[in-house]
């Protein structure tokens, strides 16, 4: 029999914003995100589609129009990362490992009209994406989705040629309706912009997925800021000595993270829960706010648009640092408090041992987030690296909030 897809005419184009945003957006409340028949996560972009590209260095969205009818979108980006590391050739500094970078590309926010789905249409945007990627000089282009969803899956891994590369895990703690106590025991030290330049680039720069403008990250108005945890009476405030002197001796455990601003770019919204779940979590909220000395873990009101703040560049040293990493959380908690946001959330490597000290909830949170990743080039910018996508997950990854 003919198929009558093939004479649907579907135009690839670049996405214009004065011509598309209310299609656009009109497409994407069709659209939900994880496998049917389960709770799934709408984004609500504030009338902006390009809200998550836009912090990136370089960027493009898409759309395929059938008609007058936008029935499918693509977003992607490019910026140069870790992707392995080397010894240092220096005498100075024999031992130092130096990161090896790739410019990389990624793909976020796919989707496909539901009425207009098996049509090759993603197929479409993804080429079309990969041409781009490939003109822009990218070597790798990766892609993220939940495991269960089988649909994104077998599109990347099946037809577009990725690989299954690293499984992450997403971890995200409600925000409740009082402070969380942080360990007297710990002080933290808020650091300035170029004070954690410093010390992310000295320690954390051969970790997989580092930006190589980790400062353009940091001195990004969405980075709320950069928090040093050490133990009371090491460091103080006052006493801060300077990221390079901390370095030279620091104490036997600390940690560090960043805190990124989520929502002033786009909220999230749970759809697809219970009446059953639902309940539960007003009763939490409910009883909560009747006996607030008790402090119970509540749920807040995730079933209608709420903001969130990112936790970024975990990392950190010594016997007591997932003490220090829980205290770091906890504080960061009280920020996304104080910002009036939903949830607090970070992405990990499914191996990070510093995620026994992050607080989440795994009704909330996603154990195995897949990432699927393809070379795009027969080169590589350096020898030493050979091909990523073959090489040996590390116990850690640098997850870039300007992603999320």
């Amino acid at each position: 029999m003919p198929n009558h897809n093939e004479s649907i005419s579907v135009v690839v184009r670049e996405f214009h914003v004065n011509k598309d945003t209310e299609r656009v957006v009109t497409l994407e409340n069709t659209c939900e995100v994880g496998p049917t028949n389960k709770l799934s996560l709408y984004t609500d972009m504030l009338g902006d589609p390009i809200c998550r590209l836009r912090n990136s260095p370089s960027f493009l969205m898409l759309v395929a129009e059938i008609g007058e009818e936008i029935v499918g979108m693509i977003r992607g980006c490019i910026k140069t990362v870790a992707c392995g590391k080397s010894l240092s050739r220096s005498k100075a500094a024999l031992t130092k490992q130096i990161p090896l970078y790739t410019k990389l590309a990624y793909i976020l926010g796919l989707r496909v009209s539901p009425n207009q789905r098996r049509m090759g249409i993603g197929l479409k945007l993804v080429k079309k994406m990969e041409a781009w990627f490939k003109d822009n000089g990218a070597e790798y282009s990766y892609m993220a989705t939940e495991s269960e969803n089988l649909a994104s899956v077998k599109l990347f891994t099946e037809k577009c040629g990725y690989l299954k590369f690293r499984t992450p895990s997403i971890l995200v703690n409600p925000v409740y309706a009082h402070r969380t106590k942080v360990s007297r025991n710990v002080t933290i030290i808020p650091l300035t912009p170029s004070d954690a330049v410093i010390l992310y680039r000295n320690r954390f720069s051969t970790i997989e997925f580092f930006p190589r403008d980790i400062d353009s990250v940091l001195n990004n108005k969405l980075s709320l800021g950069t928090f040093l945890a050490v133990p009371c009476g090491s460091y103080s405030v006052e006493n801060w000595p300077g990221p390079v002197r901390f370095l030279l001796g620091p104490p036997c455990s600390w940690a560090v993270l960043s805190v990124w601003n989520s929502k002033e770019v786009f909220k999230l919204e749970v759809r697809g829960a219970s009446r059953v779940k639902r309940a539960f979590a007003k009763t939490t909220r409910v009883l909560d706010r009747a006996f607030p000395w008790l402090k119970m873990p509540s749920v807040p009101d995730l079933f209608r648009p709420f903001g969130f703040h990112f936790l970024y560049g975990l990392g950190g040293e010594g016997p007591k640092v997932v003490k220090m990493v829980r205290a770091l959380c906890g504080f960061a908690h009280n920020i996304a408090m104080e910002y009036g946001c939903g949830v607090v959330a970070t992405e990990v490597a499914s191996c990070e041992p510093l995620r026994l000290g992050i607080p989440h909830w795994k009704m909330l949170s996603c154990a195995e987030d897949l990432w699927c990743i393809k070379r795009l080039v027969e080169d590589y910018s350096n020898d030493s690296v050979g091909d990523w996508t073959k090489s040996v997950p590390g116990i850690s990854i640098f997850v870039d909030p300007r992603d999320v």
